[in-house]
């Protein structure tokens, strides 16, 4: 953020102010991490601070603090709205273009009528906001989140709950610290979190350790399900609506899936496709290894985009068709593939 434009937002919320904090659609666990921490860091400011999720968020995030609170714009939309409707500035958190939070929300923002505040690490950001803080290099918005405390002079007002929230995001969103994009400065901002009241231990327990029996059921479906493409270095998964449903399937069911395909040795490109019938399309998320960019293969060919090795994206035709596109498209990227990483 240009330092003109932070002594401007830093002038605005010197005074007491209604704020919305808005994740994308199908929140994870830094959408919802960074949003939350930041509302916290809001209301101890004097604001009134409200996040406003598009739809519901996964289970395994609803221990975080203050997420009773949180207004879900498809059940809990005369709210939500009321919310936006009244509030001075909008915070959008983990996304960069309004289409993320899907058509309905999506209009609801497109009318308002005051300022948003973009805070964002995935590539090419829309110019949707006045404030604009990205920074693609960065592992997760809720580090994001922490650096712009810094930017505020801020971090001393970081307690329990505000570090308990940036940690989950962090740690979420860098695979329990094992993705490229986890820096020595990551671990010093990891090293305060748990100095100001984060318990690592406790955080990892109930984000990965509070599986459903379904869940993990549905988890072997998928396993049963992986394809792997040696001679692509590709491997992928599939799940159809009818797999997800015989598992009893919730929200959040399937995050992180796709990082088993790409477990596999000597694969460095790995995709997972999953049928969603409410929304009439195929969801595909997409990671990599190495120099291989699944942000710009998702937006050459399934609307999507995200980060270099970790990217989403969508289909309309059916699962079948848009696996075997999918496949069809590999040969020409055969040669990128092999050199991408070497173990």
């Amino acid at each position: 953020m240009k330092k003109v434009e932070l002594q401007k937002l830093k002038l605005f919320l010197s005074t007491a102010r209604n704020i919305v904090i808005v994740p994308h659609r199908n929140p994870d666990g830094d959408a919802m991490g960074s949003t939350l921490g930041l509302c916290k860091y809001l209301q101890k400011k004097g604001h009134t601070a409200t996040v406003v999720s598009p739809n519901e968020y996964p289970d395994f995030l609803k221990w975080l603090p203050n997420s009773k609170d949180v207004l879900l714009f498809d059940k809990q939309n005369k709210q939500a709205k009321r919310a936006i409707n009244s509030s001075d500035i909008i915070f959008l958190l983990d996304f960069n273009a309004l289409h993320r939070v899907g058509n309905d929300m999506e209009q609801a923002l497109e009318e308002y009528p005051n300022d948003f505040v973009m805070i964002d690490h995935h590539q090419q950001p829309d110019s949707i906001a006045r404030y604009l803080y990205s920074d693609t290099s960065i592992c997760s918005t809720a580090q994001m989140v922490y650096h712009f405390l810094e930017l505020l002079d801020d971090v001393p007002m970081i307690d329990a709950d505000i570090a308990t929230c940036l940690y989950t995001g962090i740690m979420t969103d860098t695979g329990s610290f094992r993705f490229r994009s986890t820096t020595s400065t990551t671990h010093r901002i990891i090293a305060d979190l748990i100095e100001k009241g984060a318990e690592n231990d406790k955080i990892h327990s109930q984000v990965y350790d509070a599986n459903s029996y379904n869940r993990l059921l549905l988890l072997g479906q998928a396993l049963t399900n992986l394809k792997a493409l040696p001679e692509y270095k590709t491997a992928y998964i599939t799940l159809s609506e009818d797999e997800k449903n015989a598992y009893g399937y919730q929200k959040g069911d399937t995050e992180g899936v796709v990082n088993y395909a790409l477990s596999l040795k000597g694969i460095n490109f790995a995709a997972i496709f999953i049928e969603d019938k409410e929304q009439q399309i195929i969801k595909i998320s997409f990671r990599s290894k190495g120099s291989f960019s699944v942000n710009q293969f998702a937006r050459n060919y399934f609307e999507g985009g995200g980060h270099d090795n970790a990217a989403g994206g969508k289909s309309d035709k059916n699962l079948e068709e848009t696996v075997a596109y999918f496949v069809s498209l590999l040969p020409e990227y055969k040669e990128q593939l092999e050199t991408s990483y070497t173990e």
